[in-house]
């Protein structure tokens, strides 16, 4: 299979968003690896430039804001107009809030919609089409767990990769006829910077994060990335990594009654642990 998936990707052309630090770097040196030609785009560019910089003549760097919806196609039309096509779109830049929900003011909801879901549409508006006339490509939305079973205390993350989610199924069903697959990644909590940020009041994402999925290690971002790679091998349509994590995934689905009462239990320990981390502070 390493050599089928090698020879999959060789001497194609991707874009990747959010390639300054955690899934979407990953993403880069997996591509690299494989052969693939790839702009790594970020909103800091001088991250971009770094992970471009680290993988040699096969990456390129551009800064691009997920928001600005010319920006992305701006990206789009750079890599066709050497190349000829667009192979691959992954729309993987995100942000996160962590905290109670009367706290998130609307510029919160208003930042976390235009990144994780608006970013996504940009890239899916600019790609898309470009795809369409080619007969062929590859979309590839970084979603979450939290786009599969609903958590407390991260409610507009939840939200937007639900959004992120839905979107990509029902493109997958009209995309197919023009040869073009679209895939879902639906991590359990990676090891990423987006970890120790967007916290709010006496939160530790860290530890949020890891009671969630019950385990004291996160997931590896290069694994992952070469997970997704098979996975778009495997014309797959949703991506559940690492495998323990399907059992959230096939609760919420067959038992969500069950699931809702364990994620009510979820935010009560929560509180409890931020209670007394506030109190020990203090």
């Amino acid at each position: 299979m390493a050599a089928t998936t090698a020879a999959r990707f060789a001497g194609k052309h991707a874009i990747v968003t959010g390639a300054g630090s955690g899934i979407g770097a990953a993403l880069c040196r997996a591509l690299v690896a494989r052969g693939a030609h790839v702009l790594c785009t970020d909103v800091d560019g001088a991250a971009a430039e770094r992970t471009a910089t680290a993988l040699g003549s096969q990456a390129r760097s551009a800064q691009v804001d997920v928001t600005d919806a010319a920006a992305v196609q701006a990206a789009v039309d750079d890599v066709v107009a050497r190349a000829g096509r667009l192979d691959l779109m992954f729309n993987n830049a995100g942000i996160t809030w962590a905290a109670d929900t009367e706290l998130l003011t609307l510029e919160h909801w208003d930042s976390i919609i235009d990144v994780n879901i608006r970013g996504v549409v940009h890239g899916v508006a600019a790609a898309y089409p470009q795809m369409v006339r080619q007969g062929s490509g590859f979309i590839v939305n970084t979603a979450s767990m939290a786009g599969l079973a609903a958590a407390g205390q991260i409610t507009s993350y939840v939200m937007s990769k639900h959004a992120v989610v839905g979107l990509s199924l029902a493109l997958r069903s009209e995309a197919a006829a023009h040869h073009i697959g679209v895939l879902a990644i639906c991590p359990a909590a990676v090891e990423t910077p987006i970890l120790d940020k967007g916290l709010i009041t006496g939160i530790n994402g860290r530890e949020f994060y890891r009671m969630g999925q019950r385990s004291k290690d996160f997931y590896d971002p290069d694994r992952l990335a070469r997970d997704t790679l098979r996975a778009i091998e495997r014309n797959r349509a949703v991506l559940v990594a690492p495998r323990k994590a399907y059992a959230g995934w096939l609760l919420a689905r067959l038992a969500p009654g069950v699931m809702q009462r364990m994620s009510i239990r979820f935010v009560a320990r929560q509180r409890a642990a931020q209670a007394t981390s506030i109190s020990a502070e203090g």
